[in-house]
């Protein structure tokens, strides 16, 4: 049986490994969660990704995970917005901050997955797919 949402699947594994305090995490490898993934490292919230074959000869993606001392976190909390049975789309004007711009936003735009500074600059509004801080 397939998986409803890779996504909000990718977004647990990441939020689960970081409270673990685990340095990598294996995710089922797409070009979503591979943008997504891309998305996070420009913001600093990993430190890398990198395609890997797993012994069944699947792609994973293995994404570092950022800790700058064994206390804190760089990631407090991941949360999905957009879901399948209830898709959120703004417009560009209403795009919202989060935590006050100490967090981002990541959109879906026709323009690619970007953060909701991003897609302010540039004028376009989309799917919010999920708020990191």
């Amino acid at each position: 049986m397939g998986m409803t949402d890779p996504i909000a699947d990718m977004l647990t594994r990441i939020r689960n490994a970081n409270r673990m305090h685990f340095k990598t995490v294996d995710i089922l490898s797409s070009k979503m969660n591979a943008n997504i993934a891309e998305v996070l490292k420009k913001a600093g919230f990993i430190t890398g990704y990198e395609l890997k074959k797993d012994k069944y000869d699947r792609e994973n993606l293995r994404i570092e995970l950022v800790y700058p001392d064994s206390r804190n976190f760089v990631l407090t909390d991941i949360q999905r917005v957009s879901k399948p049975g209830r898709r959120v789309y703004v417009h560009s004007q209403d795009i919202p901050k989060v935590l006050n711009g100490y967090g981002i936003a990541i959109l879906s735009t026709s323009r690619g997955i970007m953060t909701d500074q991003e897609a302010r600059d540039s004028k376009v509004g989309g799917e919010i797919l999920c708020k990191v801080w």
